[in-house]
């Protein structure tokens, strides 16, 4: 059967050298529309499998307008355009298009995108239903369990994670006889949750909690908050204003059980502004009644309510997660980015990883290699800032003998050598511009041809790029091609900067330190305190890689055992544990840290038991050491 495509063109001449190439090749071609209008009335008389439009149009209406409408009405399209501003591009990207195809093209350049375009519908489409069979499946095995509550909830937190992420989870259940009968599960590492009660909450927010869980009238519907829209609700909804504040909360995505009698409220929480989209309660819709289930065996009589199965597991100050070996932190920014990397590696598709020099890109594209089917292959690195732009092309696709001066033999190039496996490119924002069309056609068609070749060579490559350029800017000033941008960026993965993560500073400076003391022969055994304030004001321009050359230089000045002098760039005169204090004011975290800390040496690191530091601060032990995480506070070296 033939696939229907609209035409959306204002220039007659190009729409129909589009048509004429669509029929060759076997498409039906349901019209062409020269505006906004005129498309959406042949939408209604016809709907289009596709639907190829352009980005300025007749009248006041553009293309990307008319995308939002098929977004709404789940038609996948593909953007043609001549050029664009970074202003237009943006707006484009936020539709969620399957392609762009940059005039002029060839029949064959359209013809691929096309294919690419349905296979990514149809893979995103899958996507989704399988996403819902999997959570029906993880649903079914929790409501079978007979485990403690705290281990049944955070059976649940683990089979939402993967597809609807979270910081912060909230259930009320309308128990008849029992007024807000709530409980809320806390994110404290990659797998590891902890649960809130009324009472935990009460200490944490530092003052009372007149209603622990959310109102009847807490849901206006089942949509989600982003951003400015979760600040306005928040101004009316006092519980998720005081959620917020306490941990630090964008977003929102909620569910209401419209059951009248035994019904719930769940209330999915992040910290990113942009957590959540609308796919999201679509998929929360069709499973409430498996949800449902979950519940009820969760508030079955006799279910204990703690368990020592799932406790958070103690902080080592420089542990890293299976999988992510050497990236080190429990920020929710970087909890974010391995919940990506887990989706995405097993899918085999292109990864674009963004970020600033030095916040551990070439990492986390290892860690999809090593999450990937493609473990077993090769995983080949390739710089292309690094190499002359005569070279790049024989590098990437290698070149016979006597294809130009100084080729006295065949070389096999970095496509060939990772076929089976994963290529890495990074810095590819700074690949020229030439090379960037013979790229674009090696990512459609999976084939190459060395330099002085006569034949294609099939490969089966992932390709993961990476830069710590602005690709948009990059496209809007014409130095990068806006067809390869949209091709690499199907699924864009963004590293923090170090600044924004400060968190994670004293878990990395000891993960440092230890490897260059084992590296040295040295005997460090500890960073002082003043020095580790100081790491966590500091704004860090050469993120990860700038501190670890730091504390390496650090271990290897060091007069004792304990690194308490720091040469920071732009601080004047490093002082050590005694000398004078810095001059400015301290922050609530600062001060919260400094108590802590001053309290643990009292009861010589202990946090459990009578007289220990849990008690003292009248906090439930497990609530002390999630606030030590978030905190970077290490029992080890106050005891």
């Amino acid at each position: 059967m033939k696939e229907k495509l609209l035409i959306v063109e204002d220039q007659f001449i190009e729409a129909d050298y589009l048509r004429q190439m669509l029929l060759k090749a076997g498409y039906e071609v349901t019209g062409i529309a020269r505006s906004v209008p005129q498309a959406m009335e042949m939408l209604s008389l016809q709907k289009p499998d596709l639907v190829l439009v352009d980005i300025f149009l007749r009248g006041p209406q553009t293309g990307i307008d008319l995308a939002g409408k098929l977004m709404e009405e789940n038609i996948p399209f593909v953007y043609l355009s001549a050029n664009s501003n970074e202003e237009v591009l943006n707006a484009a990207k936020a539709t969620q298009p399957y392609g762009f195809i940059v005039k002029p093209f060839r029949e064959k350049d359209l013809l691929v995108t096309l294919q690419i375009a349905r296979y990514r519908y149809e893979h995103n489409r899958n996507t989704l239903y399988s996403q819902e069979a999997e959570l029906r499946k993880g649903l079914k095995s929790i409501s079978l369990m007979t485990a403690n509550k705290l281990a049944m909830l955070t059976g649940f937190a683990r089979v939402f994670q993967p597809v609807i992420p979270f910081d912060y989870l909230q259930l009320l259940v309308n128990v008849p006889g029992l007024s807000n009968h709530g409980m809320g599960l806390l994110r404290t590492g990659f797998d590891e949750y902890q649960l809130i009660s009324a009472a935990e909450l009460k200490v944490i927010s530092g003052g009372p909690v007149t209603a622990y869980g959310l109102p009847a009238n807490n849901v206006d519907d089942n949509e989600f908050y982003n951003a400015g829209a979760f600040k306005q609700h928040c101004l009316t909804h006092d519980f998720d204003r005081l959620l917020a504040g306490c941990f630090g909360l964008a977003s929102s995505l909620p569910l209401q059980d419209p059951a009248a009698q035994t019904g719930f409220s769940l209330q999915f929480y992040s910290r990113l502004p942009e957590a959540y989209h609308h796919e999201h309660p679509l998929l929360l819709g069709h499973l409430v009644n498996d949800i449902r289930k979950c519940i009820r065996q969760l508030l079955a009589p006799g279910q204990p309510v703690d368990g020592n199965a799932a406790k958070p597991a103690a902080y080592t100050g420089a542990d890293t997660v299976r999988g992510f070996e050497g990236i080190v932190g429990r920020s929710h920014l970087l909890l974010n980015v391995f919940d990506q990397v887990s989706r995405v590696a097993p899918a085999g598709t292109s990864v674009l990883v963004l970020g600033e020099s030095g916040t551990g890109k070439e990492k986390i594209a290892k860690a999809i290699h090593e999450l990937s089917g493609r473990r077993e292959g090769p995983f080949v690195k390739i710089n292309c800032a690094a190499l002359p732009a005569t070279l790049i092309e024989s590098e990437l696709f290698g070149h016979e003998r006597g294809a130009f001066t100084g080729a006295v033999d065949t070389r096999v190039g970095k496509f060939e050598q990772a076929d089976g496996g994963t290529i890495f490119l990074d810095e590819v924002g700074d690949m020229p511009i030439e090379l960037q069309v013979k790229f674009l056609r090696v990512l459609q068609e999976k084939e190459i041809e060395r330099l002085g070749g006569r034949q294609t060579i099939k490969i089966d490559v992932r390709i993961i790029a990476a830069t710590n350029k602005n690709l948009e800017k990059e496209v809007a000033e014409g130095r990068f091609r806006l067809d390869l941008y949209y091709r690499l960026n199907v699924f864009p993965v963004t590293l923090p900067a170090l600044r924004d993560r400060a968190g994670d500073i004293p878990a990395l400076a000891y993960f440092f330190m230890n490897h260059y003391n084992h590296k040295a022969g040295t005997k460090i055994s500890t960073i002082s305190d003043e020095v580790l304030g100081r790491l966590m004001d500091y704004a860090w321009p050469g993120n990860i890689r700038e501190l670890e050359h730091l504390i390496e230089r650090s271990v290897l000045m060091a007069r004792g055992t304990v690194i308490d002098e720091i040469d920071l760039p732009g601080q004047a005169g490093a002082t050590g544990i005694t000398g004078k204090l810095m001059d400015k004011m301290k922050t609530i975290h600062e001060n919260e840290r400094d108590y802590i800390i001053a309290v643990l040496k009292k009861c010589k690191g202990r946090i459990w038991g009578p007289g220990a530091a849990a008690e003292i601060l009248n906090l439930p032990p497990t609530t002390l050491k999630s606030r030590m995480h978030k905190l970077g506070i290490r029992k080890e070296y106050i005891a």
